[in-house]
């Protein structure tokens, strides 16, 4: 990418039912990135089975958002609030172009930003790009101030899977400065 690219502004878009078939499509594409992990299989039709992903669109303490570098449509993110009122990131994908330029991590950055308070993210330790990358946007977001804790991988995923690693943060510790803003929120 040319420096002009590089710096184009990462944004959060809620996504709307109107974007909802934008959301769903990609959701294939995460989906199928992830059954190397959690073992998806696509049905006869080809498209991968996510239940959950009509909650992110009208149940509360959900919610969908696109995420866009400059004008260019690079992933989405599923939300959803946690017992206690903790935010979870339930899902997050940029598209493979766009990842290791900084684009995953300025957007991660802005979903934090944009619900101050505690964290969870969840990740299979197999899953090693998704390891570090969670691990380096926690520092990036609170320093040292983060945990982690091992906890089952819940229904409906495969019997028999290693535990999810959780990192646990609050976005009120530390000021995120100079990173990208949500909008549409």
């Amino acid at each position: 990418m040319d420096s002009a690219t590089d710096q184009a502004a990462v944004t959060l878009r809620a996504a709307t039912d109107e974007l909802r078939p934008a959301v769903e499509r990609l959701a294939q594409l995460y989906r199928h990135d992830m059954s190397e992990f959690l073992g998806f299989l696509p049905g006869d039709d080809g498209s991968f089975t996510y239940r959950t992903l009509p909650l992110f669109f009208g149940e509360p303490g959900r919610r969908a958002y696109l995420l866009h570098h400059g004008a260019t449509l690079a992933g989405f993110s599923l939300i959803r609030e946690l017992p206690g009122g903790a935010h979870s990131i339930a899902a997050f994908f940029i598209v493979r172009a766009l990842r290791r330029q900084d684009v995953g991590r300025r957007a991660a950055l802005a979903l934090l930003r944009s619900q101050p308070g505690p964290w969870g993210i969840a990740f299979q330790e197999a899953n090693k790009g998704a390891a570090r990358f969670w691990r380096q946007v926690a520092t990036a977001a609170v320093g040292t101030a983060w945990v982690e804790e091992q906890r089952p991988v819940p229904p409906p995923a495969p019997a028999g899977l290693p535990p999810d690693t959780w990192i646990l943060l609050d976005t009120r510790i530390t000021e995120l400065s100079g990173e990208p803003t949500a909008t549409g929120t």
